[in-house]
């Protein structure tokens, strides 16, 4: 029998060096409730910072916002006492792990706003492979509308060039140090997608490429994004605005990213 480590196998962590990613089943379905009050006042309450998209034709809006743990008591109960950095640490074969920023994206019904194949490292101030994402819908969703990995892409030995989803320009002035996206759906690479209920996460790896289709169905979607980082990642400095942008972080490129605005939520 394999080893169980918080709700999931040897094998999850196998296949999430390996791909970049694992669905991980029920392990948070006690803390859906919280969550949900959480993205509720989030709902009626965005940041000064929250962007919202709208694609025409459609009636629903794509609202996404970044870095509200500290306001939100909820976010914060969840990232500092579930088993979030338990897990993190498991995955990304860390002695540590440091809580990096939340994400929180509402997509109304008939929205019809995708969210286009990305890399998600390239916009950070960070670098390093021990990284983790996890990806927690607050309802169930239909493997159409859930989110989309492809498998291996975490491997790359460059970074892909990120962009501006509003304009498709390049995120940065330089961009000699970027590979273009190369075509995802062209049967080259395996497509992980799952069905999920509420207490179903996808974990996925920072460099792993990753996207996810247009609501169009008549119903909401709520999903709240936690970023971890593991012992090998330490600052970048782009030279730019990052996404999230952390103003004043004062900080130089190899260093630990500073504890007190991203603490360490479990050690060995």
């Amino acid at each position: 029998m394999e080893k169980m480590i918080n709700y999931f196998s040897d094998t999850d962590i196998e296949n999430y060096k390996r791909d970049g990613v694992v669905i991980l089943r029920g392990v948070f379905k006690d803390w859906i409730k919280v969550l949900e009050r959480g993205a509720n006042f989030h709902n009626k309450n965005p940041s000064a910072s929250a962007l919202v998209h709208k694609q025409d034709g459609f009636r629903g809006k794509f609202l996404e916002d970044f870095c509200n743990w500290r306001r939100i008591p909820e976010y914060e109960d969840f990232i500092l006492n579930s088993n979030l950095g338990t897990i993190s640490a498991a995955l990304t074969q860390s002695k540590s792990v440091q809580f990096f920023h939340d994400h929180y994206l509402f997509k109304e019904a008939e929205s019809g706003v995708e969210t286009p194949w990305h890399q998600d490292m390239p916009y950070y101030c960070v670098e390093g492979d021990q990284t983790v994402s996890f990806w927690l819908p607050l309802e169930s969703r239909e493997k159409s509308v859930s989110l989309k990995c492809a498998a291996g892409t975490h491997k790359f030995s460059k970074e892909i060039r990120p962009t501006s989803w509003s304009n498709n320009k390049s995120f940065y002035e330089n961009d000699t140090a970027f590979i273009d996206l190369p075509d995802i759906e062209n049967g080259d690479f395996a497509i992980k997608q799952w069905s999920t209920k509420p207490g179903d996460v996808v974990a996925f790896n920072f460099k792993t490429i990753h996207g996810a289709n247009a609501n169009i169905l008549s119903s909401i979607s709520r999903t709240l994004s936690f970023r971890l980082i593991g012992d090998d990642v330490r600052y970048r400095d782009r030279k730019a605005r990052t996404s999230p942008n952390f103003e004043s972080i004062n900080q130089n490129n190899g260093e630990r990213l500073r504890e007190d605005w991203f603490p360490v939520i479990w050690t060995n």
